[in-house]
């Protein structure tokens, strides 16, 4: 086989493959190292890389292989972490000029589950400074580019890995998502990014370990592969409170399934928000292959009245607790929009803080009750389609000036303040070529069903397919 051919095969495919010896581990790792050097000079994706961990960590698969030993799901594929992830022995720079020389001593709980399924780590994907934004630059190592069109953003915050996938220079790669850095990046890559129910990926270790705010979870080239990686990090962990008790091999349940008569509710703009039309363009093309697969659609928003000021207090908070003190020693090091963001923490009561925990349990029992009636939400990733690289954020959609560098990414973090399960599936391209995600959010908990019709929606388009014009 060809480095191609094998850098194009799914996760899951190249998984059994080198199980059952039908592929080496170094094989597909020197192809995948082949695929890097050639394509990620033009997109600037895997910002740190450590090839000879990966031939290495390949050759110690191999050999356990052929000691017939018991292996993990992800036995022997390469992997790059995500740059805010904690990495032991690999430098892990956060987007930030004040830790460009980082090496943690210790991996966050995301790297060490990848680990013990049989990944093999070569180094890290790039984020912007400290995940905020969904547009991936920093000073360290500069813009992640968008491989369908490389004038555009990649997205982010989990931009390095998004791109990463895209261009088959990884099979599968973590990212997380507070407001959309998990879904955006895909849903701009033409892959699939998932941010699952809190606690359903545990964080440790993290200053904050009770909030449902900051997930980490799977991102991949199609559904059955990030169904496959989330097995590999699902799972209680008695460290994090509000970790969810079912098991990872949950996912490994059938995707199929039968959709007739299943209720979703079509939301174009989730009860106001402006969205480019191109945009609302691709995802209504596609109302009729959710027709087709069955399901009984509705033109209805749910009840989001809290969530903005939910998020954005809550979102606040989080940012005072883990990076105040960078911005009291280092305030004119941070960026301008981090910045922002930190303060708005500051500047918080209690009595603020209060009102949004009453109001969240508001949007949450709202929620809840639109979602026994509707199985799933069909609606926009992202408000607008890939922009331009040198804009590090949309400031106007359809002539509405946008308040703040997030408040164009309302169609995810709307989403996030409710609690609910929400992927994002390739849904097709603008006509200038650039992918467009759409957005499925199922009921609190239910990731396998939002896989499931994720699936059912991917095997009637097959946009995954398309790959960017750098792989030609």
């Amino acid at each position: 086989m060809s480095y191609k051919e094998i850098c194009n095969m799914t996760a899951v495919d190249m998984a059994d493959k080198i199980r059952t010896k039908q592929i080496s581990a170094r094989e597909v790792m020197e192809a995948h190292l082949t695929q890097i050097e050639n394509v990620n000079p033009r997109v600037n994706a895997i910002v740190t890389l450590h090839p000879e961990l990966g031939l290495k960590g390949a050759d110690a698969a191999d050999k356990a292989i052929s000691k017939n030993e018991s292996v993990g799901i992800l036995h022997g594929l390469p992997t790059a972490h995500k740059d805010l992830a904690p990495t032991k022995g690999i430098r892990t720079t956060f987007g930030s000029k004040l830790f460009k020389d980082n090496i943690p001593d210790h991996n966050a709980l995301i790297v060490d589950r990848m680990q013990a399924s049989g990944a093999v780590t070569i180094g890290k994907t790039n984020t912007p400074e400290f995940g905020a934004g969904s547009q991936t630059y920093n000073e360290v190592f500069g813009k992640t580019l968008n491989p369908y069109d490389t004038t555009r953003t990649c997205g982010g915050s989990s931009g390095g890995a998004a791109v990463s996938l895209a261009t088959r220079m990884l099979p599968i790669a973590d990212g997380s998502d507070t407001g959309g850095s998990l879904r955006n990046p895909a849903g701009y890559c033409n892959v699939v990014g998932f941010r699952t129910s809190p606690g359903r990926v545990p964080m440790y270790p993290e200053k904050i370990s009770w909030s449902p705010l900051s997930v980490h979870g799977p991102m991949a080239r199609n559904v059955e592969d990030c169904a496959l990686f989330l097995t590999a990090i699902a799972g209680p962990d008695l460290r994090v409170p509000i970790s969810i008790s079912e098991p990872g091999d949950k996912f490994l349940e059938p995707l199929k399934r039968d959709f007739n008569g299943v209720r979703i509710a079509w939301s174009r703009d989730l009860g106001g928000l402006p969205v480019d039309p191109r945009t609302s363009a691709v995802i209504e093309s596609q109302r009729v292959t959710f027709n087709n697969i069955g399901c009984d659609i509705e033109d209805v928003d749910p009840d989001l009245t809290h969530a903005d000021e939910t998020f954005l207090t809550w979102r606040g908070w989080a940012r005072e607790l883990s990076q105040k003190d960078l911005l009291k020693n280092h305030r004119n090091e941070l960026k301008e929009t981090l910045v922002w963001d930190i303060e708005r923490g500051v500047e918080l009561s209690g009595p603020d803080i209060g009102e949004a925990e009453i109001k969240r349990t508001e949007l949450f029992l709202n929620m809840n009750d639109f979602m026994n009636k509707y199985e799933f939400i069909i609606c926009p990733v992202s408000q607008v389609p890939p922009f331009d690289v040198n804009q590090y954020w949309i400031e106007e959609i359809n002539e509405i000036k946008m308040k703040n560098f997030i408040e164009w990414m309302k169609s995810c973090y709307y989403i996030s303040a409710t609690g609910h399960p929400a992927i994002s599936v390739p849904c097709g391209f603008t006509p200038e070529g650039l992918p467009v995600g759409v957005q499925i959010v199922g009921r609190y908990r239910d990731e396998l069903g939002v896989l499931q019709l994720a699936k059912a929606f991917e095997d009637a388009t097959g946009f995954w397919k398309k790959l960017p014009p750098v792989c030609d």
